[in-house]
């Protein structure tokens, strides 16, 4: 085809309105797409499709990473945020299946750890900093030793989560409505260990100024339980 009769299709009117249009329809298709380097939108995608639980599902992934972040924060501590949002979105992935999900040791914080460089890989992520998330998966409970400052507030963010208001809530969600296991008594059970174990567990500044507060506030929900209750016997 000649040049000039390229020119003049190029400046007919519908022929320039339907360039644009491809134009615009190719621009907006490119924006809905996700940025393939973008790790952390493919990790919390993946943790919000994947982690369906009231206690300790996508929602508890979400609070432990902003309070680990404003801990660290009052601290002046700063942290590899790479690092503790791994870590946080996926440190109970254990919890679930096909990454575990069983009552069967090893802990889920070791077969977490084990297990997330599967999941990170091809993300993204920058890898040579995977052993300083399985580092922090593996001690994110309150009854094990956290080492790294990541680790250490992803621990305290994710101890002071099962106490207070929020820490109500997380267990009495895990109650099986049939009477199964855990029944009304097993609940209280968890609540009351909660209130004796985690407060302790607690070990950084910022963590400890939050621990009495919230232990006061569950200390005083299994107070009121226990009168409406006849001492929980009606549960």
């Amino acid at each position: 085809m000649g040049k000039h009769r390229i020119n003049a299709r190029l400046r007919r009117p519908g022929f320039r309105a339907l360039c644009f249009a491809a134009a615009a329809l190719v621009a907006v298709q490119a924006r809905s797409l996700p940025d393939a380097g973008d790790w952390r939108l493919t990790v919390r995608q993946f943790a919000r499709e994947h982690f369906k639980n009231p206690a300790w599902g996508f929602s508890h992934c979400e609070r432990d990473y902003a309070l680990a972040r404003s801990l660290a924060a009052a601290d002046h501590v700063v942290l590899d945020d790479d690092v503790l949002y791994a870590a946080a979105y996926l440190h109970d992935i254990a919890a679930f299946k096909p990454w575990g999900g069983g009552d069967e040791p090893p802990d889920h914080s070791d077969l977490g750890a084990d297990v997330v460089g599967s999941i990170l890989q091809g993300t993204g992520f920058p890898m040579q900093k995977l052993e300083a998330v399985r580092a922090a998966i593996r001690t994110h409970m309150y009854y094990r030793d956290p080492a790294a400052a990541e680790a250490l507030y992803l621990h305290d963010a994710d101890a002071l989560d099962w106490l207070g208001a929020i820490g109500v809530e997380r267990v009495i969600a895990l109650a099986d409505p049939n009477g199964g296991d855990p029944d009304g008594p097993q609940v209280v059970k968890m609540l009351k260990d909660n209130l004796h174990q985690v407060p302790p567990r607690v070990l950084s500044p910022a963590g400890r100024k939050l621990v009495e507060p919230r232990r006061h506030e569950l200390e005083v929900f299994l107070d009121q339980l226990k009168l409406e209750s006849r001492d929980y016997q009606d549960l």
